[in-house]
């Protein structure tokens, strides 16, 4: 029985690595502030390190489906969908970094409550190096995949205004737009199957997908980052594929040089999603960086 908070057509999904997350997903409570409590969706499985994995831009925890099993034999792992995203609730309230950072907190608070090691792809890096800057005691350890933070966040803002901002999200839900973003950020085309759509376009379902998109846009994001990226102290794993078509390999070298305690990994012909183009990899290069063995 698959959780009711996801679509009907979560029925639909046919690989076995997503069939299983939907299964193992929940929703709770999240008390973000005194007065807002966020249903929060997440995943978790495995006991050990706390090992938290915060998903890119308009994404979801469907993101690690393929990453989440090859780590969770070693490790507690954990993948939460972030305020204003994936499957999370999305309350009348601003959708930006500092909201975003605040509703992390929350769940750290609640169920993990010991220092972490966080993983965050894409958008996600940019979120997990804001939340460690923050709060250093929750944070162990950093995992960048492919990371935002030196590059600048998404280039709609300026359309981010009536009637535009509605033409701009009705853009990024067209079936062809997602699929030749998913192309995009794949080496091999191949992995963009039926299914992996599906699971990347799922979230689009949910109430209020358009406005949280639209108001994370207009705050700007994370493009504030770039210049504090120096002041990350905790050690930090940079995992990077050779073949990243949407950011490039520059800012892989950038982040190995700006952070002082940093470790850089190259997965060859992958993608910008090493995750899911290449999840072997990427679990290997986690476990051996935490002194861990890969089943």
């Amino acid at each position: 029985m698959l959780p009711e908070f996801l679509p009907p057509t979560v029925d639909l999904l046919t690989e076995s690595t997503s069939i299983q997350l939907a299964a193992q997903m929940r929703q709770e409570p999240v008390q973000t502030s005194p007065e807002q409590v966020v249903q929060t969706s997440f995943v978790q499985a495995g006991s050990g390190v706390p090992v938290l994995l915060l998903h890119g831009f308009d994404s979801s925890v469907f993101e690690f489906r393929r990453l989440l099993p090859l780590l969770s034999p070693q490790i507690e792992a954990w993948a939460v969908d972030m305020l204003g995203f994936g499957f999370t609730e999305r309350p009348a309230t601003q959708i930006t970094p500092a909201t975003i950072k605040q509703h992390l907190y929350g769940f750290w608070q609640q169920f993990i409550q010991r220092p972490m090691v966080l993983v965050g792809a894409s958008m996600g890096g940019a979120a997990a190096i804001d939340f460690a800057l923050e709060h250093p005691e929750a944070v162990s350890h950093l995992v960048l995949l492919d990371s935002a933070g030196f590059a600048a966040g998404p280039a709609m803002g300026a359309l981010m205004v009536p009637p535009l901002d509605r033409l701009a999200t009705g853009f990024l839900r067209n079936p062809w737009v997602r699929r030749k973003i998913s192309e995009q950020a794949y080496c091999d085309r191949r992995y963009v199957t039926p299914d992996a759509e599906l699971c990347a376009a799922l979230h689009l379902e949910c109430s209020g997908w358009s406005q949280a998109l639209i108001a994370f846009t207009k705050s700007g994001g994370y493009n504030f980052l770039q210049n504090r990226i120096a002041e990350i102290t905790c050690p930090t794993l940079i995992v990077w594929g050779r073949q990243d078509r949407i950011l490039g390999t520059k800012d892989a070298r950038r982040f190995e040089q700006v952070i002082s305690d940093s470790q850089l990994v190259w997965i060859d012909n992958c993608g910008h999603v090493p995750h899911l183009e290449a999840p072997e990899a990427a679990a290997g290069a986690i476990l051996h960086y935490l002194g861990l063995e890969a089943d």
